[in-house]
């Protein structure tokens, strides 16, 4: 399986609201809500990743200081690859404006209910988001090899 790949993603929120992207064209999880993410560069700290990624996606600028790692996971997907998943938020509500900087890769930016997310919520970013709500720091996925969706299912 080799070495996991690690992925920076941004937990951003207004009020009991999360902002998400619509894929587009990507190749993985088209048509589906993801938090706003990338991968953590060869030579690059999550943390520095996902102030990145924040600027190239949604067009916001952070200070890599103001950032807090909110959550980690380890999440073995579908294709039977090996992620871990390094899940980053500020310490207030986002007062800004988040702008769809990626319009090839992403067809929409909504800020939707955290809680209950959108059933077209990528699993392994809903699994997230309900460890983070409880105050989990850490969490181990690996897919139940029955199931075949990689979106959350109506609970």
């Amino acid at each position: 399986m080799g070495q996991p790949q690690n992925d920076a993603m941004l937990i951003l929120r207004r009020q009991d609201t999360v902002l998400l992207a619509r894929r587009q064209h990507t190749g993985y999880a088209d048509g589906l809500l993801t938090l706003p993410s990338g991968k953590v560069e060869p030579g690059e700290d999550p943390r520095h990743a996902i102030v990145r990624e924040a600027r190239e996606e949604v067009g916001i600028r952070l200070d890599p200081g103001a950032v807090r790692l909110a959550h980690v996971m380890y999440f073995r997907t579908p294709e039977r690859s090996d992620r871990v998943g390094w899940f980053f938020t500020l310490d207030h509500d986002f007062t800004g404006t988040a702008v769809n900087a990626e319009p090839h890769k992403c067809s929409e930016l909504l800020w939707a209910p955290v809680d209950p997310l959108p059933t077209d919520t990528v699993r392994y970013n809903a699994l997230v988001l309900a460890h983070y709500l409880k105050g989990e720091p850490h969490s181990i996925h690996t897919h139940d090899w029955h199931e075949t969706t990689w979106h959350a299912q109506p609970g």
